[in-house]
Order: C-alpha cells, then structure tokens, then sequence
C-alpha cells in the first residue's frame, strides 16, 4: 500500500499532507457550519451540502494529482492564451453573469447547470504568465520598455476587470504581483511607479464597477471602529472558543452568522476547535509557503523558482486575509479559505495551484521538453545524455 501511495502521489509528500488535512478539515467544518440551513431548506437532509462539498474537494484533489504529472514548463506555454480567454469572460461576467449579494462574480455553464468564476481562472493565468516573463527577462531586469511594461499592462487589465466586480480579489491579486516582481528583482523605484498607476486604474475600475458603495462602506465601518452583525456574530463564536473550543460540531453561532460556510468559515472553525485549531490552520498554509521557499535551491531554472513562489504566496495570501478579516484585522470581504471554505471553481483552482507546485517539486518530468527546446535553438543535444541528467 505504501509502494502504491509513493508511486501515485509523487512531489513534496508534505504539500500532499497539507491538502489531505486542509480538505479533511473542510469536509468537518462546512458540514458543521452548514447542517442547520440544510435541515432547513434540504427538507430535514442534513448531508445534502456535506455530498456536495466531498464532490468538489473530490475534484479539487483530482485536478491537483492530474495537475502534478505535467511538466511545469508547459504550463508557461498556454498562460498567454488563458489571459486573452480571461478577458472577455470577465468582461461577460460584469455585464450578464449570475448575481449574488449585488456583485455577478458567476458565468454559468451551459448544458450542466453549474456556474464558475472567470476570476479564479484569470488570477492564475496571470502569476504564471508573470512568473515566465520574469524568468525569460532577467538579463533586461532594469528595462522599464522591455520588463516592466508588459508586466504592468497584463497585471492592470486583468485587475481591474476583476476589481469591476470583486475588489478584495483585485487588490489580493495586484498585490501578490507586486511581491512577486520585487522577488524577481525588479526596481523597487519601478514598482513604486507601478503601484501608483494600479492604484490610479483600480480605483477607476472600483467607480465603475458593481462594489463600490460596498467597498467603500466597509473601509469606513473598519476604520471607524463599527461592527456589522456579521462580524459582531463572529466575534461571538471566536469569544466562546476559548482555548480547546467546543467540540466538532458543537457551534452555536452558525445559527446565527450569516454565511458561515464560506467568508467566515474561520469563526467557526475556531468556535469548534479553539485557538489550538485557528494556529493548527495557519501554521499549514504557513507551511505551504514555507515548502515553495525550500524548492528554490533545487529547481532547475528562475521560472520554476518564481513560478512555485507566485503559487504559494496567491493561496496564502488569500487564507491570511480570510482570516484577519474573522478576527477583525481587517474590512470584511468575500474572500474565501482556500481548500477549506464551501464552492465550486475556488476548490477546483486551488487543486490546480497545489498541482503545479506539486509537479515544481518533482522537478523535470518529459526530458523530450528540455531536448526540444534545444534543438530548436541551434543548440546540439545528446538525447542519450539529457535524458540521464533528467
């Protein structure tokens, strides 16, 4: 059985572990958080959202294992294509996608009556195609025409249109970019231009877009020190916690707190297992950086470096922001927890994202790949050899 796990999960056995517990913990919590609204509405069928939620975690867990059998460098191939597919299903998503709470962040699916976020797409499309350029650039790192400038349209255009309709996922993504240059060693007088600019862009996209009112409401309620009934709910469910929490299953607030499943699925989750199961959880997405970190010394090019980096800094920026925001660090967003919060495409891309870091990890995996790209260029290749060496 052993022989079998290592020949089918292969990669960083501790980026599987992270998944196979934050997945576990999620399957726990969402079914807690959720079970009096599907006794409720599901007429008394309390497992109704626990099959749906093990569905989509089923599926997150199979996009990372088919994810981590491809090369990485192929990945680099098709980001460009992703992003210019991205637009115009963003662009649709503002204008005709599903509404919820005064935002369409959804495009339905035709034929299978699902729907998705073009967002989630677009973000990783983004960090990879920005991971490949850095790495292709490095030797113009300083050109403000031939580095920054592509850089800085893609990472407008796509932040912006998702700032039209989700503006927490706009700044997380933005961000996260920003950090990723600054690694790749860009100028740090040239990301200073570049965070002016965005700001300029996202706030023009933010006046135009479907949150604006909301976003700016909830800047003002953070700074002034009010609290919404959401967040005071989930103060509540932190404050009766305490040390150890309640129990499995034990939550009081999740009568009470609205969406406790998703935005504030943190609260919850430390209502039932205290603050020793609020660090538990920190400490693996912690941990899941702290892998990417350690894979730098041993992959085989800058792409690969930055690219897992990139990964790794999306997933857990994201879960930071979650859960300052249950704790009150922060205004409320819509932000999910990644691998733990009930949905649909989030579960899915961040299966996708563990699955790159994962093939990252296993180093070269088509030796042809590396063979290819070498002929190509006029460079003479022993196949004999290079496939040894990989």
């Amino acid at each position: 059985m052993h022989g079998l796990i290592k020949a089918r999960l292969k990669g960083d056995p501790v980026i599987w572990g992270v998944a196979f517990l934050l997945s576990s913990l999620s399957m726990l919590t969402v079914y807690s958080a959720v079970s009096s609204l599907a006794y409720r509405q599901m007429h008394y069928n309390t497992e109704y959202y626990l099959l749906k939620q093990v569905i989509l975690i089923g599926m997150g867990l199979s996009a990372m294992w088919l994810l981590h059998r491809v090369d990485y460098r192929y990945y680099a191939t098709i980001a460009k294509a992703a992003l210019w597919s991205s637009i115009p299903l963003l662009l649709l998503t503002w204008k005709y996608g599903l509404k919820l709470n005064e935002a369409s962040r959804w495009l339905p699916i035709p034929l299978i009556n699902k729907s998705f976020q073009p967002s989630d797409f677009a973000q990783l499309a983004l960090i990879i195609q920005v991971s490949y350029h850095l790495a292709k650039q490095q030797k113009n790192i300083t050109s403000l025409k031939i580095t920054c400038l592509p850089m800085f349209v893609w990472i407008g255009l796509v932040s912006g249109l998702i700032a039209l309709t989700n503006c927490s996922a706009a700044i997380l993504l933005f961000g996260t970019c920003l950090v990723l240059m600054y690694i790749g060693r860009i100028p740090v007088k040239y990301l200073c231009i570049i965070t002016l600019m965005g700001s300029l862009m996202g706030g023009g996209a933010l006046c135009l877009g479907q949150r604006s009112k909301t976003a700016a409401k909830r800047i003002e309620n953070f700074l002034k020190g009010e609290t919404s009934f959401q967040v005071e709910q989930a103060y509540i469910a932190i404050a009766t916690g305490g040390i150890m929490g309640k129990g499995p299953g034990k939550s009081s607030q999740r009568n009470f707190l609205p969406h406790p499943y998703s935005d504030f699925i943190y609260a919850i989750l430390i209502e039932e297992y205290g603050l020793v199961g609020a660090l538990f959880v920190m400490l693996l997405y912690l941990l899941l950086l702290y892998r990417a970190i350690v894979l730098l010394p041993t992959v085989a090019n800058s792409y690969a470096g930055l690219l897992a980096i990139g990964v790794s800094l999306l997933l857990v920026f994201q879960a930071l922001l979650n859960m300052a925001v249950a704790v009150g660090l922060g205004p409320v967003t819509g932000l999910p927890l990644p691998f733990v919060s009930m949905g649909g495409t989030s579960i899915v891309f961040t299966g996708i994202a563990l699955g790159i870091l994962l093939s990252i990890s296993r180093g070269v995996i088509d030796p042809e790949l590396a063979i290819l790209q070498q002929e190509a260029a006029g460079i003479p290749c022993n196949r004999y050899k290079a496939q040894n060496l990989a």
